[in-house]
C-alpha cells in the first residue's frame, strides 16, 4: 500500500505521530532513520528512499488497522500498554525497533477475536 498521492510525507509523519502517539524518535526508529532525517522529510528538504517509504506505508496500515479495530479514543493508550503477546513491550516499543509487522499481527488477532 502506498501513501495516497495527495498526502505528503510531512502529512503522513504528522498523522502517525498524532494518531498513534508516537514520538519522533519512535517513528524514526520504525522507519530505520535518524530523527534528523525525519525532520528533513517533514520540512520537504529530502524524500525517503524506497525502503523507508515501504516502512512508512506499513505504519500507515497499522494506523488504519488500529482505528478500525480499536475504539478510537483508546488507540493512543493501547500503543503505550505493555502487552504479554509482545513479551511485555508496548506496541510503540515494537515499532521503534522496526517491527511494525508484529503490531499489525496483534491487531489482526484482536480483530478476529483471537487475542483479548
Amino acid at each position: 500500500m502506498a501513501i495516497a498521492f495527495e498526502q505528503t510525507i510531512a502529512d503522513a509523519i504528522a498523522s502517525l505521530e498524532r494518531d498513534l502517539g508516537l514520538t519522533s524518535a519512535e517513528l524514526a526508529g520504525g522507519l530505520g532513520v535518524t530523527t534528523r532525517t525525519l525532520d528533513r522529510w517533514r520540512k520537504g528538504e529530502s524524500l525517503p528512499q524506497r525502503e523507508a517509504r515501504d516502512r512508512l506505508a506499513a505504519l500507515e496500515q497499522v494506523r488504519e488497522q488500529a482505528y478500525e479495530t480499536l475504539i478510537a479514543d483508546e488507540v493512543r493508550r493501547w500503543m503505550r500498554s505493555s502487552l504479554p503477546v509482545l513479551s511485555g513491550l508496548t506496541p510503540s516499543d515494537v515499532i521503534r525497533v522496526g517491527r511494525a509487522d508484529r503490531v499489525h499481527h496483534v491487531l489482526g488477532a484482536i480483530e478476529h477475536g483471537i487475542y483479548i
